[in-house]
């Protein structure tokens, strides 16, 4: 029975479970651990300026970028609680290099689970919201062979669920199974994600563009047209798009998810190492654009769909087009220099 202040995320699973037979529950326990965890960082962030855990941990992680202690908090929480399940093969996150085993006193079980455990890290020290992003995959290799990069390193069309874990004014859940987008917010007062926003669907078209303008100088000249359109007034409406830029990849994407626009992190000539941009495919591109297009809309290198991708390497960066899908599909106009001019 559902709850009678509202429906929670693991009521919400057993109800669609109803439609598959078949289903062992073994997703079910998975995610409900991954929520478990979700909690435990909700709760750090929301007192994270009381205590000593903001600041930078001393280290750089993979991406060469310095790593906060909150960031290696979470990292941490998510690989402890989820290593038990069960339900586990492996785990890729941003904060690793390699592939992260499931240790061997605990049993495997036949999904992989990656993560960005969290986003946006940079702007905790400003309360700005912050978040951790995850993908499920279905292992490849057969049991019991230990786990490898083949099973890891799959399209973003094969995964299982995606979704992610927004902490701000209140800490929200969306996330899908592939049947639609869900979004659910945390009550403190039980300690319970409770279903808030059923079937979301992003807007066909929106009215916002979110892209970091201080790199427009090491733009390539397809962006900036793209930019250059988005502020042009519409023969439509008579009115440019708005620009709105957090700097939080999970928390612009969640207002243009609900509200609809496109989030773009182009190739830029800043960093010689990030020829292709900032943003890896795995653990961030990848599942918000399951999310994305679950909801309706659209994600895109410029050139092809994001879930269409074939992944080289765990690390891997990739430009991202994404949001409602006639603005993406504009902004794959202009790449292609097919856009007007």
């Amino acid at each position: 029975m559902p709850s009678l202040l509202g429906t929670t995320v693991i009521e919400h699973l057993l109800t669609t479970q109803k439609a598959h037979p078949e289903a062992t529950g073994a997703f079910t326990r998975l995610l409900s651990e991954l929520i478990v965890a979700a909690k435990i960082i909700s709760r750090e962030v929301n007192k994270a300026g009381l205590v000593d855990i903001l600041g930078y941990a001393g280290r750089e992680n993979i991406q060469g970028e310095q790593v906060q202690k909150l960031d290696e908090f979470a990292h941490r929480t998510i690989v402890e609680r989820m290593a038990h399940t069960g339900e586990l093969c492996a785990m890729a996150s941003e904060e690793d290099p390699d592939i992260i085993p499931i240790p061997e006193r605990f049993p495997r079980g036949n999904y992989v689970l990656i993560f960005d455990p969290l986003d946006g890290s940079s702007n905790i020290d400003v309360n700005v919201s912050i978040g951790t992003i995850f993908s499920i995959y279905r292992r490849v290799t057969p049991m019991p062979a230990d786990p490898t990069l083949e099973d890891i390193l799959q399209k973003g069309s094969k995964q299982v669920a995606a979704g992610y874990f927004v902490y701000g004014s209140s800490s929200m859940m969306v996330y899908t199974s592939g049947s639609g987008v869900h979004g659910f917010t945390l009550l403190p007062s039980i300690g319970e994600f409770l279903l808030s926003h059923e079937n979301i669907k992003i807007p066909e078209r929106g009215r916002t563009f979110s892209v970091n303008e201080g790199n427009y100088n090491y733009w390539s000249d397809e962006v900036k047209k793209i930019v250059s359109y988005f502020k042009t007034p519409d023969r439509e409406t008579k009115r440019p798009y708005t620009g709105r830029y957090i700097g939080s990849l999970v928390a612009d994407f969640h207002r243009n998810l609900l509200h609809g626009g496109i989030f773009m992190y182009p190739p830029d000539k800043k960093d010689p190492k990030k020829p292709l941009g900032k943003l890896r495919l795995m653990c961030e591109c990848n599942p918000l654009s399951f999310v994305v297009e679950q909801a309706g809309g659209y994600a895109s290198t410029g050139f092809q769909s994001i879930l269409d991708l074939e992944p080289k390497e765990l690390h891997q960066r990739v430009p991202l087009y994404i949001g409602s899908k006639e603005d993406v599909l504009i902004a794959e106009q202009f790449i292609k220099g097919e856009g007007e001019s």
